[in-house]
């Protein structure tokens, strides 16, 4: 499982024209699942995330995690984070969970999150997305499992 975080002032997801999530000041987690991942996966990486201190304290030192700030999810499913480019200039996809499993991890992914007490908003699953943000910093950190 991979999870690319961006530390945004906003974000949101379109899916034609429609606005399916939104959030201010939190984090754009665009989330990659491999056929390897579990629930245990899932269950350290939202502990991870949930927990990881990259928002600013009052000496300006990245120190509180997005509980300590009231910033909210914004988790994208993003199968492209397991491309595989090492042969040609087309990448493969083979690493990417079939969706019948990438699903249901990241449902159970999001709803992980949310019992660590955060905010969460979703994209919708396997859809075409338009995904805006103004990124805060840039702060930009990947996570793996």
């Amino acid at each position: 499982m991979r999870l690319l975080i961006q530390r945004v002032k906003r974000a949101s997801v379109k899916i034609d024209e429609n606005v399916v999530g939104s959030i201010d000041n939190g984090f754009l987690v665009l989330i990659g699942i491999t056929h390897t991942d579990t629930k245990e996966t899932a269950d350290y990486l939202a502990k991870k995330l949930c927990n990881l201190r990259i928002f600013e304290d009052e000496n300006g030192k990245m120190n509180l995690n997005i509980k300590s700030v009231k910033g909210k999810l914004l988790i994208v499913s993003q199968f492209t984070l397991y491309a595989n480019c090492k042969d040609g200039n087309r990448p493969s996809f083979t690493d990417s969970a079939k969706p019948n499993i990438a699903n249901p991890l990241y449902e159970y992914f999001c709803n992980k999150c949310e019992q660590e007490g955060v905010e969460i908003q979703k994209g919708i699953f396997g859809a075409n997305m338009e995904v805006s943000l103004i990124n805060d910093g840039p702060v930009t950190i990947m996570l793996e499992h």
